[in-house]
């Protein structure tokens, strides 16, 4: 596609407003310039998050500069390169993390986000990979540092997040602790490479965490829900273990007692991606490309997929995670 053959306009979510009620509909934008170090792509697929529900709530507003439009990764095909762009090339496909604007038919990306779908993937597949897999490198293993050997917990083993970092812990030699909220989700956990999968809503994490590592705990602790679970992860953890909050699904306010936190000499940690530097970024992606896409290429790792609906349904998307019964991810196709 060259620059003569690009619309003025594109397709896009927006976020209004009825009586003071965000909702998502579809609407039209020009189609947004690139900068020197950018790429422009056109957009096939793009993977939905709760931090969209949270951006469409006014919780999570976009960073300075940034797209009001929701959607933090898109897959699709390069259109336009920006003036100091060398490693990539129009008619390029790839999937890429963005600060927002993917829920739409183009989108800015820098390039140093930018990675090439890995082999044997469709878009739609492709697309449910930057957010989730750049969150769990970032935190996971650049933070925490988790070794092989070493005993990861992570809760909410079923959503984006969730499936992701089981299946990356265990290709990197962890043994993986699972929570979920029913029976079917522990065994899709245990069917993605799990060791131990919980029922939170039946069992205690913190008494089967114990059991299943003799009282010794979880080395590493990825934690979306906070809340009541704050002082609960202190209880399952091991000695010098890393805990890391990065969401707050049982709210951002908690009443703990820290003690453990200085006897077993733990760290905890929190972090968000949108608003880092295209460096940092950039460095995540390149460490995903050498280090993770072999593993989806050789099949050793897959991205799991709830559910494909229209850019135009994206409302029904977010109600989709809202209800909480989806395994995986769920996508927008854009036509």
């Amino acid at each position: 596609m060259s620059n003569q053959d690009l619309p003025a306009q594109m397709h896009v979510i927006e976020i209004r407003k009825d009586a003071e009620k965000p909702y998502l509909a579809l609407g039209t934008a020009d189609i947004p310039e690139i900068g020197p170090e950018d790429v422009l792509v056109r957009i096939r697929a793009a993977g939905v998050n709760r931090p969209d529900l949270m951006q469409v709530a006014g919780m999570y507003p976009p960073p300075p500069g940034a797209s009001e439009t929701p959607g933090l990764e898109l897959a699709g095909e390069i259109v336009k390169l920006g003036a100091d762009v060398k490693d990539w090339k129009i008619g390029d496909p790839v999937c890429a993390l963005v600060t927002g604007g993917a829920y739409a038919d183009f989108a800015s990306v820098p390039a140093a986000q930018c990675l090439p779908i890995p082999k044997g993937l469709s878009m739609v597949e492709a697309a449910s990979l930057p957010e989730t897999y750049f969150t769990v490198w970032h935190n996971v293993f650049d933070k925490a540092q988790l070794k092989a050997g070493e005993t990861f917990l992570v809760h909410g083993g079923t959503s984006g997040i969730g499936t992701t970092a089981i299946q990356l812990a265990k290709a990197f030699g962890a043994r993986v602790i699972a929570t979920a909220g029913t029976d079917e989700k522990c065994q899709a956990c245990l069917d993605l490479g799990a060791d131990v999968a919980i029922n939170y809503k039946t069992q205690d994490f913190v008494e089967e965490v114990k059991t299943a590592t003799d009282g010794k705990g979880a080395n590493v602790i990825l934690d979306m829900v906070a809340g009541d679970y704050v002082s609960r992860n202190f209880k399952a953890a091991a000695f010098e273990a890393r805990i890391l909050i990065i969401a707050f699904l049982r709210g951002p306010k908690a009443e703990t007692n820290f003690t453990p936190l200085l006897l077993k000499r733990l760290t905890l940690m929190g972090s968000t991606l949108r608003a880092q530097p295209v460096a940092n970024k950039g460095a995540i992606a390149d460490a995903l490309r050498q280090q993770v896409w072999p593993l989806i290429e050789d099949q050793k790792i897959r991205p799991v997929i709830y559910k494909t609906l229209s850019l135009g349904d994206a409302a029904k998307a977010h109600d989709i995670l809202k209800g909480g019964a989806h395994i995986g991810k769920v996508i927008l196709e854009v036509a």
